[in-house]
């Protein structure tokens, strides 16, 4: 065992200090999860259903508690997590409206006298998931997941494990089963043992490449089904006939949308050059009011970084552009004093081989990079080795429509800023990930897709 803390990034103080489980205790975990779904793959839908919908209840009843937990542990403004846990809730309900038509056999016309489609359960999905939205993430895995009749252990960041224990509290007060949900708190190596055990069926992991890279090939050993999220480099796109006003205001929020740690955050502004002067200027003037501070006040826009990791990469990846020929028109730095603060940031003279325009930048920093026109824009937005998200802002829907078919990613919005909804399939290409989450297809991602056929 080794002890692990959860840290306030805005005070810098313990809140609370956790063992992590033994390999006992995981073994324990994964076999009551696995006795779980030998009874929760053949409930009913609708008792099912019913259960997400007292899930919704109870995470409504609880959001002031959750969303201070949410603050407290990765340091996102208070307002935001409320957000988060109500988005949670809603997420039950358009499941627990929608899985009866998701879920229901489909009839295939052959030379048989019967043939059909089913969607059955495959076993226990473990779900390895980041800090950065400590519920949205592990509910956005959990609720399709159970939905079909999988059962789901969630091993959380460690930077959240506060978080991970009331998610799994959350669904007792719900009143679902023991062992549907369960959370565990390892090191990184359990998460090996337990994808090579014969308890876990599949695994989902959001989080970045290189983990997700990993865990991807002990899964791809054991013939284990994996949905691979690893995050983004989202270009945000804005034509010469484009609404400057509104593209400059969704701009800041989308950049700054969890303190700029979102992997579908606009990361990457690429600004056609005869709007780029005005673009830049109305983005770096609203910038430069941002309120970065207490995360629990509600005039906050931005909070801390989650880590001192994290603070210390977005310094090294500003300091890369600047000494490659980057200017920073506004921000720049880490705020003094306690807490893991960073200036809401705006850098011009951007050249797509810097670390801004290349990595994935989490952190309040606005990268700006000239097109010569709108070809030359989608060239530069696919010139990444990421394909999660991507916006297109500009008057002409039909051109929006035209290039969004153009643009390399899992999500293209027109004239929106990125954001994930239960409704629409969640994921990306390229080294952004593999397979889906949310809606229908999101539902599919851990059931076996059976063909019937009666002679």
């Amino acid at each position: 065992m080794m002890k692990i803390q959860s840290i306030n990034p805005a005070t810098e103080q313990v809140n609370k200090e956790f063992e992590t489980f033994t390999n006992q205790q995981i073994k324990e975990v994964c076999k009551i999860s696995t006795a779980a779904f030998a009874k929760w793959k053949i409930l009913p839908l609708k008792e099912r259903t019913t259960l997400l919908k007292a899930l919704a209840s109870t995470l409504r009843s609880k959001k002031d508690e959750y969303a201070k937990l949410i603050t407290i542990e990765m340091g996102k403004p208070y307002k935001e997590s409320l957000a988060e846990i109500e988005k949670c809730a809603w997420t039950c309900e358009i499941y627990a409206d929608n899985s009866e038509k998701w879920l229901k056999d489909e009839p295939v016309s052959t030379e048989a006298k019967k043939s059909f489609v089913a969607f059955e359960p495959t076993g226990t999905v473990l779900a390895v998931m980041p800090w950065n939205f400590p519920f949205w993430q592990a509910l956005r895995c959990a609720i399709p997941a159970l939905t079909v009749g999988n059962t789901c252990i969630l091993r959380h960041s460690n930077s959240v494990p506060m978080c991970a224990v009331a998610i799994e509290d959350a669904f007792k007060q719900a009143g679902f089963p023991e062992g549907v949900f369960k959370s565990v708190i390892t090191d990184h190596s359990a998460v090996k043992r337990m994808i090579n055990s014969r308890y876990i069926s599949g695994v989902s992991v959001t989080g970045s490449m290189g983990a997700g890279s990993e865990i991807a090939k002990v899964a791809a050993r054991k013939i284990k089904k994996c949905v691979l999220e690893l995050g983004g480099s989202d270009p945000f796109i804005v034509l010469e006939d484009a609404d400057l006003q509104l593209a400059v205001q969704k701009a800041k929020e989308g950049r700054n949308l969890s303190s700029g740690q979102s992997c579908i955050a606009a990361k990457r502004f690429i600004v056609v050059k005869s709007v780029s002067d005005e673009f830049t200027q109305k983005l770096v003037a609203l910038t430069k009011v941002v309120v970065v501070g207490d995360p629990m006040d509600s005039k906050t826009e931005i909070g801390p970084l989650a880590n001192r990791q994290q603070l210390e990469k977005l310094e090294a990846q500003v300091k890369d552009a600047q000494s490659n020929g980057a200017k920073v028109e506004c921000g720049g730095k880490r705020k003094t004093g306690k807490g893991y603060f960073y200036e809401a940031t705006v850098i011009t003279n951007v050249e797509k081989t810097m670390q801004v325009a290349t990595d994935e930048v989490f952190g309040p920093v606005s990268p700006i990079i000239i097109a010569k026109d709108e070809k030359d824009a989608i060239k530069i937005a696919n010139s990444t080795s990421f394909g999660l998200g991507a916006s297109i802002w500009t008057k002409d829907n039909e051109k929006g429509e035209r290039i969004s078919r153009q643009i390399q990613a899992g999500l293209v919005y027109v004239n929106q800023i990125v954001r994930s909804d239960p409704r629409l399939p969640f994921g990306g290409v390229k080294e952004s990930g593999v397979g889906r989450e949310l809606s229908r297809y999101g539902l599919l991602e851990f059931a076996n897709i059976k063909s019937i056929l009666i002679a």
